[in-house]
């Protein structure tokens, strides 16, 4: 017997509210518990979404490599050929190059792939509001675990060329999955915000269009911080992204840690935006079936 996505969802839902509580928005625990609970619907739905995306293409799962390579060869060719941009590490051929380039795409890549469906989540999936149990706070996760597989896919290129070209990474580079960690969360307040946003204003799709695209060319993906004025620096590092893009460049290209105290200060307020998000997602949930 063939089991639908929706039937699978409906399985888990029902699952979850007999078996468990409901999480409080206002429980600390809150983000954490909302991805353990459900953490077997996550897994199946976005193990479905990574699969259905490149099921029929010719070239399979390559377009999670070759878009971001083809979209890497453009940005250095402007970036690194034309503007000739400089940086404080080695970087004096074009491959060097476009691997510090693409370090920052990769965290951008993250944020921009959730941020961007989020406004959508719900309103594309109104069976789950109107006709079964659902964990609806879960759809972002979903998001957030596409979005992680194309970033890891991205980081074993990215680690893999960067040994070719420069030999062993240093060790600093089992970092990385800890200095994402900040992005991911901070992504995922953004999304659950945004997903209750997009059922009852349809006009916020397009304004994240313009919002992702102001973020790429306001973070350090095609300059690094050093390169800006003096006065424009510390604007520049309130940008969420600005630490983890920095801290990831520093980590696989120079062997640096991030400053802990500075990381552990980013994470709280990451934490903090991601528990507001989805306290915000829970207390405004039960109006979606109303306007859908």
């Amino acid at each position: 017997m063939v089991v639908t996505g929706e039937a699978a969802a409906e399985d888990q839902g029902r699952m979850d509210r007999d078996d468990t509580p409901p999480i409080s928005p206002a429980d600390p625990r809150a983000v954490p518990l909302s991805l353990w609970r459900h953490r077997e619907i996550v897994w199946q739905l976005a193990r479905r979404e990574v699969v259905g995306r490149y099921r029929g293409s010719m070239l399979g799962t390559f377009w999670a490599v070759g878009v971001p390579l083809i979209m890497l060869a453009i940005y250095t060719l402007v970036f690194g050929v034309v503007f000739q941009v400089r940086w404080p590490m080695p970087v004096e051929d074009g491959p060097s190059f476009a691997l510090v380039l693409f370090a920052g795409l990769v965290v951008y890549a993250l944020f921009s792939e959730c941020v961007t469906r989020a406004p959508t989540l719900v309103l594309t999936h109104p069976t789950y509001v109107k006709k079964i149990v659902f964990p609806l706070e879960v759809l972002p996760w979903v998001a957030m675990g596409t979005a992680l597989f194309h970033a890891a896919v991205s980081l074993v290129v990215l680690v893999l060329a960067r040994t070719v070209l420069h030999g062993i990474p240093p060790w600093t580079v089992v970092l990385l999955p800890l200095i994402l960690t900040p992005c991911i969360l901070f992504t995922m307040g953004l999304s659950w915000l945004l997903a209750s946003l997009g059922v009852f204003f349809r006009d916020v799709v397009q304004t994240v269009g313009l919002f992702t695209m102001a973020v790429l060319f306001l973070s350090p993906v095609f300059y690094p911080v050093s390169a800006l004025p003096e006065g424009v620096r510390k604007w520049v590092w309130l940008n969420p992204l600005t630490a983890s893009i920095e801290d990831v460049r520093g980590a696989l290209f120079l062997g640096e840690t991030p400053a802990w105290h500075l990381f552990i200060l980013a994470l709280a307020i990451a934490y903090g935006v991601a528990w507001a998000g989805l306290a915000w997602f829970q207390k405004t949930r039960g109006s979606f079936a109303d306007v859908l």
